[in-house]
């Protein structure tokens, strides 16, 4: 249990099953040549996740001193797992999952794509040790990581199997990746700004010189409410363009019902947060928008097979 809480398998379910949603109820149904088969890709999600989870370990080895202020159950180093063990938990995961990367960059005959996954490790390390501190850059290399687990789909799925008679096809579906990819950068960019109002006090005690520290709680939420309208009216934008135009009812229901109305929820209810519980919750709110919002895929594949 101690090593389950370390990983944040909970997070790690999400992104594993974000990665087979996206494979199965979107790409699988274009009627298109794919790049990977059934067990490559499991490969490509296996290496995702323990890239992630290596990042999640590091992350707790550095952040014990905030954790112990901000989320004190949350922490499990020193509590049943050793400060060393951890290391050598990062360094298997990492090793595995750089390898499973490699491996599958050269089945693909793709051997410099393996970079990518040498790239992701570097990141979530620097982040762990240095970028965290950094305000607002931590934030963003989170935000970045989240799209990219989306985009590394792409890349290894659709981008080797482009040829000349599929290429508009194909360019069409990366476009639909990278429109989700964006999705997510702005609402985990989004969930970074509250949680870092909601551990404003660990933070501060550890010299962590993040937003709401530097410029105040109260600020901060008005710049997360600034923020927020922009996924609101890109989404609203994405919805008249792509679902209303194309007659996908179910669709735009769906869009309204769990990504625009909990989004509007959030900017109302961020304008009276003031306690540690309050931004929790609307961390909790982002995370189920980001989580509808992806599954919205899945919808509107259901919603054209209904239409056709």
């Amino acid at each position: 249990m101690k090593f389950l809480k370390l990983i944040r398998y909970k997070n790690l379910i999400m992104l594993a099953f974000i990665q087979v949603l996206f494979r199965y109820a979107f790409l699988k149904q274009q009627n298109i040549p794919l790049a990977l088969n059934d067990w490559q890709y499991g490969i490509l999600v296996l290496s995702t996740v323990l890239l992630a989870a290596a990042g999640y370990v590091i992350n707790s080895v550095y952040d014990v001193a905030t954790d112990t202020i901000n989320q004190p159950e949350a922490v499990v180093i020193n509590k049943g797992i050793s400060e060393t063990t951890a290391y050598n938990i990062y360094i298997g995961l990492n090793i595995t999952g750089v390898a499973l990367g490699f491996l599958l960059s050269n089945i693909i005959l793709k051997p410099s794509f393996a970079s990518l996954f040498i790239l992701i490790a570097s990141l979530l390390y620097f982040y762990a040790t240095t970028l965290r501190q950094i305000m607002i850059l931590g934030n963003f290399v989170i935000a970045l990581l989240l799209s990219v687990s989306i985009l590394i789909i792409g890349v290894f799925d659709v981008f080797p199997a482009i040829t000349s008679e599929n290429q508009a096809q194909m360019a069409s579906l990366f476009s639909i990746l990278t429109d989700y990819a964006l999705f997510a950068f702005m609402i985990g960019f989004l969930n970074e700004m509250v949680k870092d109002i909601e551990d404003v006090n660990g933070d501060y005690n550890q010299g962590i010189n993040t937003l709401p520290i530097a410029i105040g709680i109260s600020r901060t939420s008005k710049i997360a409410i600034a923020f927020a309208i922009i996924p609101f009216l890109l989404s609203l934008l994405y919805i008249n363009k792509y679902f209303i135009q194309n007659n996908l009812y179910i669709a735009t229901f769906y869009a309204f019902a769990f990504v625009l109305a909990p989004l509007l929820y959030f900017i109302v209810k961020i304008f009276t947060a003031k306690s540690k519980k309050d931004f929790h919750h609307l961390s909790t709110v982002l995370k189920l928008i980001l989580f509808f919002g992806i599954l919205s895929i899945m919808v509107i594949s259901l919603n054209i097979k209904y239409n056709a």
